[in-house]
């Protein structure tokens, strides 16, 4: 799937959104800046894979705001993310008492990505639900805030002041739908995609509903994505989903543009590290050492 240089053999799909090239005279304050609210004990690793993505994916500056005991860990993994800790609870997540904190942090973003890593209770329910329908910035929600938003029966009447990208898998949809996963019984893919495509509608946002040939919808326009593979079924490439697109999203794209360029360069650097590492060895990680040149090659001309 890759020539000799690195680069993913596959050809950019005609009327894929592309990045404007950087002018000389610009600064990092013009690739805008991603705050992650991300990461428990235990789960650092999210919140730092989701970090390092956003980087990857050309933002200007990330910071990431977690629980206070992870903070030195999360710093540890690059020294170019910024990162800042709140209070937490006994377990190591947020606890609500950080949530003025974590409003505060977020005035400065250009773009807010919430949930890699973040665990569950029920402080969590109240601070991502808060996020959700206050937050002026886009925001890109996954993993633990998807959860969190579906602790609440009414969810999809939530009104949010923000563009909002929501990124589930089969079974956070199924929960977003108001149903629990079953492994037992599983829905057709057609019939979740339809869901899908229904549910970005009702809440205004854009869903990318992962998987084999990835969909994304903004509840009129729907789009499947022909990069990825299997070796991607593996813990931490949806955190650096995540990251690739808050990064295009503090670009100045689209939600709708954001969510389908991201999506493709995602892919297409786990084609890249397919070819490097296998199926089987493949790990999030990655991904990041293959998403500069997938990147590079969506600048436009």
């Amino acid at each position: 799937m890759a020539d000799r240089s690195g680069n993913s053999c596959h050809q950019i799909p005609e009327g894929l959104p592309k990045l404007p090239v950087r002018i000389r005279e610009s600064s990092k304050f013009d690739y805008g800046r991603v705050v992650l609210v991300a990461g428990s004990r235990g789960m650092a690793g999210a919140a730092a894979l989701s970090s390092m993505a956003a980087l990857r994916g050309g933002a200007g500056l990330v910071e990431a705001i977690v629980p206070e005991s992870i903070q030195a860990t999360v710093a540890g993994f690059d020294p170019c993310v910024m990162t800042h800790g709140l209070p937490e609870d006994a377990a190591g997540r947020f606890s609500l008492s950080a949530l003025s904190a974590i409003h505060d942090r977020c005035q400065k973003a250009d773009v807010v990505a919430l949930g890699p890593g973040l665990g569950r209770s029920d402080d969590l329910v109240k601070i991502v639900q808060d996020l959700w329908q206050t937050l002026p910035r886009p925001a890109v929600v996954d993993a633990d805030a998807l959860w969190a938003l579906a602790q609440d029966a009414e969810w999809q009447k939530f009104e949010h002041a923000g563009a909002r990208v929501l990124t589930p898998h089969a079974g956070e949809l199924v929960r977003l739908l108001g149903s629990s996963p079953s492994r037992e019984k599983k829905q057709e893919r057609k019939e979740l995609e339809a869901a899908a495509s229904l549910l970005a509608r009702a809440t205004k946002s854009v869903v990318v509903f992962k998987g084999p040939a990835s969909l994304i919808t903004d509840g009129t326009t729907n789009i499947h994505n022909e990069t990825g593979n299997p070796g991607m079924a593996t813990a931490g490439t949806g955190d650096v989903l995540t990251g690739v697109l808050a990064a295009l999203l503090a670009q100045r794209l689209s939600a709708f543009d954001a969510a389908r360029l991201g999506t493709w360069i995602h892919g297409a650097a786990g084609d890249e590290a397919v070819d490097r590492y296998g199926e089987c060895s493949l790990t999030a990680r990655d991904l990041l050492r293959c998403l500069y040149t997938q990147t590079t090659r969506c600048l436009s001309k």
